[in-house]
């Protein structure tokens, strides 16, 4: 409770939840009834005050954002009430928004997406590294999804290291090289920065496969973003990597089969349904370390496909007695001996957090 409390900076921006925005003035002792009290004190327009019992600070939140344009609210006037109001009307008009759009998908079939096997096998094998057994479970999951006629809506979730990136790949790869009807694919990420880095990556490994691989963000010239925009919908294009920029009006898919969002974490809720509305029967694959609830949830509840890529490895180490999970990059983490065996299985087929501590580089054998 104290933390909480000394959280707040005199001057912040409180939201009041039946009195809406005011300020942060520090606390402040009174005496009613012969008895004292501790209160927060918060001034609102015109330099009302309102003293807010400290065991009752699960009424306040922080406005999140700086003073700025923001304008504190009235104590007594209606106006925070409408405004509540009308907020809870947006987000009932979005729920059932996503509802309509959860419904139509569940109705719709998709274009069944399979890759001949020789030519898969080829892909597979220009792969540098040896995957781990949830590494190849992740991409069996998707590979099936991709196969059958219902869309795919599935969430790779999994810490930077744990191969996500290449369960991408490989789907992307499947839907570009489709038997009967190769499909396009987009791949958005947050950031310039990262839609780069995948770009390059992309470029790597579709070398010699006949594949064309674009990338669409700010760092492309205006005459090679009209250009790749072009190709995108002429279908000339198989593969497009981009930022928000993918969400243009100005682009427009000829034969987009499969998006994959990469830290969909860092994409709002209306961006994400915006990309499901692109094609409503498309694939899609989100890929995310740190999922955020609504996601989750989702996932959790069906709604979603999970698959979490973990990986064990069995340490040489005398001191350590139990393997935990481990990055690709041969990173560990092992987990605590004090937590029983048993308990630790509950963990992992729940995919709960587990208590883990960071161990000096070791000489690992795979088991």
């Amino acid at each position: 409770f104290l933390a909480e409390l000394s959280a707040f900076d005199v001057g912040e921006l409180l939201v009041h939840r039946d009195h809406g925005i005011g300020k942060f003035d520090g606390l402040e002792t009174l005496s009613i009834n012969d008895h004292q009290h501790d209160c927060i004190k918060l001034v609102y327009r015109d330099n009302d005050r309102l003293f807010v019992p400290v065991e009752n600070l699960e009424l306040l939140t922080r406005h999140g954002s700086d003073m700025g344009d923001v304008e504190l609210d009235k104590l007594g006037a209606g106006s925070w009430q409408m405004r509540k109001a009308n907020y809870k009307e947006k987000l009932r008009l979005t729920a059932e928004a996503l509802l309509k759009t959860a419904a139509l998908r569940e109705l719709l079939h998709a274009d069944a997406l399979h890759c001949p096997e020789e030519i898969y096998q080829n892909f597979v094998n220009r792969f540098p590294y040896e995957e781990t057994e949830d590494q190849l479970n992740a991409i069996d999951d998707v590979l099936q999804d991709l196969g059958g006629t219902k869309p795919m809506d599935r969430l790779i979730c999994g810490d930077v290291g744990f191969g996500k990136t290449e369960v991408a790949l490989r789907a992307a790869f499947v839907a570009a090289t489709d038997a009967v009807r190769p499909q396009q694919v987009a791949f958005i990420a947050p950031t310039t920065l990262l839609a780069r880095q995948h770009y390059h990556t992309f470029k790597e490994r579709f070398a010699d496969t006949g594949l064309e691989v674009a990338q669409l963000s700010r760092m492309c010239s205006a005459a090679e973003a009209k250009r790749v925009r072009e190709k995108i919908a002429d279908g000339t294009l198989d593969i497009v990597i981009g930022t928000h920029a993918l969400l243009s009006e100005q682009v427009k898919f000829k034969r987009l089969g499969l998006m994959i969002v990469d830290e969909e974490q860092r994409f709002g809720v209306k961006q994400k349904e915006q990309l499901k509305n692109m094609r409503a029967n498309m694939h899609i694959l989100t890929m995310s370390a740190t999922p955020i609830p609504r996601t989750l949830q989702m996932s959790l509840t069906g709604v979603r496909d999970l698959r979490m890529p973990w990986s064990c490895v069995k340490p040489s180490c005398g001191n350590c007695t139990e393997a935990g999970r481990c990055f690709m990059s041969h990173r560990v983490l092992l987990i605590c001996p004090n937590l029983p065996i048993k308990s630790v299985n509950l963990f992992l087929r729940h995919g709960l957090p587990l208590p883990m501590v960071k161990c000096p580089p070791l000489s690992l054998n795979a088991s």
